[in-house]
């Protein structure tokens, strides 16, 4: 199984399981922002990649509590240059134990053993859910707490740098022109939130071009 989130490395991930494995895979929607875009991106994706078991969920629990630029209207999405070393206000308190939550307990149903997550330490917004020990703490948990005890996460991109993901992407021929990575827009990615400003980096240091429309055409590679 793998959470595909419509984005850049969950793409990468996806292409991956759907390459070793019969792949299933799960949305998780949350209430942020670009919501049905990233649901567009998820269908998009499976299609391309031929992944046929889908499953798609909302969250209601992480848009009540807010905190987050991407949950919370009142929160301005800052630009990438306003970010400095603390969390950014875009990180949604807790958001991968309550995706990982719904994925085991899917997988327990289908019988899989492998759950696929495109989580990145390095080249990252520095969210404290995208950490190693985060994910080893989580396996532990599984282990203890489901039936069989032997459902994984799998991180196969968290050491790797942003343009390496690309280059790996590029190789497997993940559909990267159906992701969507911005914070703030459906329409075009805005081009300096600080998601789309790590990947249009990750694609320059690549030496490839980013196939999505922005609407900043200067960000362009």
């Amino acid at each position: 199984m793998v959470l595909l989130s419509g984005g850049m490395d969950s793409c990468v991930c996806a292409a991956l399981a759907a390459r070793d494995h019969q792949a299933a895979a799960l949305h998780v929607s949350y209430g942020q922002r670009t919501e049905e875009r990233e649901r567009k991106s998820f269908s998009a994706v499976c299609e391309r990649l031929q992944i046929h078991d889908k499953l798609v969920v909302r969250n209601e629990a992480l848009r009540a509590i807010g905190g987050s630029a991407l949950t919370d209207p009142s929160i301005a999405v800052p630009e990438s240059h306003a970010i400095g070393h603390d969390v950014p206000v875009t990180y949604v308190p807790f958001r991968n134990a309550h995706f990982l939550a719904v994925a085991v307990s899917w997988a327990e149903v289908l019988g899989a053993e492998k759950i696929y997550i495109g989580a990145v330490e390095q080249d990252s917004s520095g969210y404290p859910d995208c950490r190693p020990a985060y994910y080893e703490a989580f396996n532990r948990v599984i282990q203890a707490g489901t039936k069989a005890g032997n459902i994984e996460i799998v991180t196969p991109l968290i050491g790797m740098r942003k343009h390496e993901i690309i280059r790996l992407g590029l190789e497997l021929g993940a559909p990267f022109d159906l992701t969507w990575s911005c914070y703030s827009r459906q329409d075009r990615a805005c081009g300096v939130c600080d998601s789309c400003a790590l990947r249009l980096r990750a694609f320059e240091a690549a030496g490839a071009r980013d196939p999505i429309p922005y609407a900043v055409a200067a960000h362009r590679t």
